[in-house]
């Protein structure tokens, strides 16, 4: 029996020793961690899938995709600018106005006429005509300068291209809080740059600038906050690589023609 317990020993001395010569042997195996998969961007809409409630005034169609835009007005900033915001608009004026003889006047009446102290028409109201316009005078492969007939006009009544965009980005950086920067012809046929506060544009009565809009800047915080935050100044440089010169001519030479 002793001479049994010997032997297992001996087995289990060598099997011990085996084991730390394989050991000595093995190769370090370091666990290679998968790469980190980027989150999917969510998916955008189509814009043409967006339509406002039953009523008189129906939303513009948005002439590019919300991405046809960028870098200098992201997807997401245009999806829900135009899917949310200016919907929203849309269907709250077409409630303010039901049941009213304003059911039957064009947009640029009812705010030429607007009664000031109906707030649900004058908010509404204007953020339907000022929102149109905006989507109308941008396109992608923008920006530039004008040409033909408002290029000379800019020219005449600012001095130059520069001196105009120089106003005009001031107009906009200046505008305390919500509102709107404009260039319009006023009623002698001259151009002229200015700003105004919240959904109030230069169609409305009592207005510090007042004539026919042909050219809108947006600059409430929902226009821009997602891409630039705080930087106001920043959206404002980017917005003229995305100006439609040609659709804002043809809206001046609409404009002096009356």
């Amino acid at each position: 029996m002793k001479k049994v317990k010997i032997f297992f020993s001996a087995l289990a001395v060598i099997a011990a020793l085996q084991s730390c010569k394989d050991k000595d042997n093995l190769e370090e195996v370091v666990a290679t961690p998968e790469p980190q998969k980027e989150a999917a961007a969510p998916a955008l809409g189509n814009p043409d899938d967006v339509k406002a409630e039953a009523g008189p005034f129906q939303m513009l169609k948005l002439p590019y995709a919300y991405d046809a835009l960028a870098p200098n007005i992201d997807a997401k900033t245009m999806e829900l600018h135009y899917s949310k915001h200016y919907k929203k608009y849309t269907d709250e004026l077409n409630k303010a106005i039901k049941g009213t003889p304003l059911e039957k006047k064009t947009i640029e009446e009812i705010l030429a006429t607007l009664d000031l102290e109906n707030k649900a028409v004058r908010n509404n109201g204007g953020g339907y005509y000022n929102h149109g316009l905006f989507w109308e005078v941008m396109a992608p492969n923008a920006g530039g300068e004008p040409k033909g007939a408002l290029a000379e006009a800019i020219k005449k009544d600012f001095g130059s291209f520069e001196a105009f965009k120089t106003q005009f980005t001031e107009a906009a950086t200046k505008q305390f809080g919500s509102g709107w920067a404009w260039l319009v012809v006023d009623k002698t046929g001259k151009l002229v740059v200015g700003s105004t506060a919240n959904q109030d544009n230069p169609l409305m009565p009592n207005q510090s600038v007042s004539g026919k809009p042909v050219l809108a800047l947006d600059v409430w915080e929902h226009a821009y906050y997602l891409n630039y935050q705080n930087k106001r100044p920043d959206y404002i440089t980017a917005f003229y690589n995305v100006v439609n010169w040609d659709t804002v001519s043809k809206k001046y030479e609409a404009a002096i023609a009356k």
